[in-house]
C-alpha cells in the first residue's frame, strides 16, 4: 500500500467515524425528545464540539491529500466528495443540536396528540432508518443501497409540506398556551428534521458520484 492509499484509507475511516457520531447525535436527540430527558439533550449539545472537531480534521486531511498527492480518477472523486460530505455531516450534527434546544425550551413533555397529528414520530423513524442506510452504504460503497434514501426523503418532504396546516388545525382546537408553544417548537423541529433528510440525500449522491462517476444533483428523477 502506497502513501496515497494509506491517506485515502484514513480519510474514509475518519468519515465513517464522523457519520457514526452524527447518527448517534440524532439518535440521542430523538430519544431525549420522546423520553423528555433534558440531561441527554444537554449531552447532545456538549458533543457538538466533537462534530465540529471532526469536520476540521477531515477538511485538513483532504487539503493535505490534494496538495501532496495530486490524486486522479476515483481517488480524486473521493476526496472531492469527502469535502462535500463532511459539510453535510456537520449540518446534521447542527440540526441534532437544534432539536435538543427546542426540547430544553419546553416546560413539559410534548402532547402525544400533537406529535401524532404532525406525523413527527413517523418522520423521526424514517430519518433514523435513512441514517442506518447511509452508514452501511458508505462503509460498503453500495450505490444501490444509497439510492434507497431518495424515496424516503420524499415522505419527509410531504410531512414537512403539510405541517403548517396540521399545526393551524391543532391550534384552532386548543387554548392551552403551553401546548400552542409546543406546536410552534415542533414545527421548527419538523423543518430541521426535513433538512437532515436532505443532507442524507446529498451524501448518498456523493457516494454514487465517487463510486460510479455519476452526478445526480439537480436531476428530476434520481431513481
Amino acid at each position: 500500500m502506497n502513501l496515497l492509499e494509506t491517506e485515502l484509507g484514513e480519510l474514509k475511516s475518519e468519515l465513517i467515524d464522523m457519520t457514526l457520531l452524527v447518527k448517534e447525535q440524532m439518535e440521542k436527540s430523538i430519544t431525549a425528545f420522546y423520553t423528555f430527558d433534558q440531561d441527554l439533550a444537554k449531552e447532545v449539545l456538549k458533543n457538538e464540539k466533537r462534530v465540529n472537531g471532526s469536520e476540521l480534521k477531515i477538511d485538513s486531511r483532504c487539503e493535505h491529500i490534494l496538495a501532496l498527492f495530486n490524486p486522479v480518477a476515483i481517488d480524486l472523486r473521493f476526496v472531492v466528495a469527502s469535502l462535500k460530505m463532511v459539510s453535510d455531516l456537520e449540518r446534521i450534527g447542527d440540526n441534532a443540536e437544534g432539536l435538543c434546544k427546542f426540547l430544553l425550551m419546553s416546560e413539559k413533555p410534548f402532547d402525544p396528540v400533537l406529535i401524532e397529528k404532525m406525523r413527527f414520530k413517523e418522520m423521526t423513524a424514517i430519518v433514523l432508518e435513512m441514517l442506518n442506510v447511509l452508514c452501511e452504504s458508505f462503509e460498503t460503497d453500495n450505490t444501490k443501497l444509497a439510492r434507497t434514501v431518495f424515496s424516503k426523503d420524499e415522505i419527509l418532504d410531504e410531512i414537512n409540506k403539510n405541517a403548517n396546516n396540521m399545526l393551524a388545525e391543532y391550534i384552532r382546537g386548543n387554548q392551552d398556551h403551553e401546548k400552542v408553544m409546543q406546536g410552534i417548537y415542533l414545527l421548527s423541529m419538523i423543518r430541521k428534521t426535513e433538512r437532515v433528510g436532505d443532507y442524507i440525500t446529498n451524501i448518498s449522491e456523493e457516494i454514487i458520484f465517487y463510486v460510479k462517476a455519476k452526478v445526480l444533483k439537480h436531476k428530476k428523477n434520481k431513481e
